[in-house]
């Protein structure tokens, strides 16, 4: 199925010289004549590269048949990750440097989406937010329990972010995953 260029709005899928990549920027500038040049920011599904193109007028776009799987995350060998589908039972392995960041926002047994092209998987995609526990992080200074001060918190994945003062070792709070930022304390 073929796009124009006109329908590379954020968000949508298309592959270019057989590598899927995801609008992240569009604009479009109408020209004289009734011709239009649109100016995108793309991402690679496959190595997250990101790049700028301009493409004119009538030029067609193939779609990227990219699907998604729900997963459960096994495990890690530190260079491999493991997942299973729940359903079927099918296994999966994926290049620790395909996880990327992601691996700091994963606990074993988490469901994750794991996304194909061509049936590869290409990319793990993590919920926005997720809960994890702190592991480790200083008590905070008496009185110094505004929200403005914050101070590193180690959390049981091994990844480390910036919590308020008031966290607390074994506190359970929720991390965006896209900027690693804390969120809120999660009530249990």
């Amino acid at each position: 199925m073929g796009l124009s260029i006109t329908d590379l709005k954020k968000g949508v899928l298309f592959q270019l010289d057989g590598v899927p990549y995801r609008v992240v920027e569009y604009g479009q500038k109408v020209m004289g004549r009734g011709g239009s040049i649109v100016n995108v920011r793309i991402k690679s599904l496959i190595d997250g590269k990101v790049l700028e193109k301009t493409f004119k007028g009538n030029e067609q776009l193939d779609t990227a048949d990219v699907s998604n799987q729900s997963v459960q995350y096994l495990y890690n060998d530190g260079t491999v990750f493991f997942f299973m589908n729940g359903e079927t039972f099918e296994q999966f392995e994926v290049s620790a440097d395909l996880v990327g960041d992601g691996a700091g926002y994963m606990k074993e047994g988490d469901v994750v989406q794991l996304q194909f092209f061509d049936d590869r998987a290409i990319n793990v995609e993590l919920p926005k937010n997720v809960p994890l526990v702190v592991t480790y992080t200083e008590d905070a200074v008496k009185g110094d329990t505004s929200s403005s001060i914050t101070k590193e918190a180690t959390l049981e994945t091994g990844v480390t972010v910036r919590v308020p003062a008031f966290i607390k070792q074994g506190d359970l709070i929720s991390v965006d995953t896209a900027t690693g930022a804390y969120r809120e304390r999660v009530k249990e």
